[in-house]
């Protein structure tokens, strides 16, 4: 288990946390650098879990990986499993999306494409990066990220 001398971020599930201070602030520059670093990812998922809606980042990593199957059942498969655990009302990680955009969802369930979610994933893609990215960017968290990597604030350790 690794811990921060301010004891903002209690646990990573990297082995160790240390990315470079040019690779830091590089996520600050597009949401699209955050979340093609791995550690940028790591990082948001904890302010997102902060602020309970860590869904939104799992629901558009899932709906990453679906649009790479190829395989019709496993496409058949996966898209009724991101359905279950993301869309339907009440489901335990349901991210916010319109009626609209869940009863299309819905219908496409009956013949799946890779696309099936495209519609929904670009929704949740904006609440992220219009609403919870900025706040990530002015958190204490990312500040203190900033400090350890430029080395004047406390490693993570394993």
């Amino acid at each position: 288990m690794a811990h921060l001398s301010s004891d903002r971020i209690s646990t990573f599930p990297e082995q160790r946390i240390q990315p470079t201070i040019e690779e830091v602030r590089q996520w600050a520059q597009s949401f699209d650098r955050l979340l093609s670093h791995k550690y940028g990812q790591t990082a948001f998922r904890f302010f997102l879990k902060s602020e309970f809606c860590e869904e939104n980042l799992e629901f558009w990593l899932a709906c990453e990986e679906f649009r790479k199957i190829r395989s019709p059942e496993k496409l058949a498969s996966r898209a009724r499993k991101i359905h279950e655990k993301f869309i339907k009302t009440s489901s335990p990680k349901e991210v916010n999306l319109d009626y609209h955009t869940k009863d299309s969802i819905t219908q496409n369930l009956r013949y799946p494409s890779q696309t099936c979610f495209i519609g929904a994933q670009k929704k949740i893609y904006a609440i992220m990066e219009n609403s919870c990215y900025p706040r990530f960017i002015e958190s204490a968290l990312y500040k203190e990220l900033c400090a350890m990597a430029s080395g004047t604030g406390t490693y993570l350790q394993p």
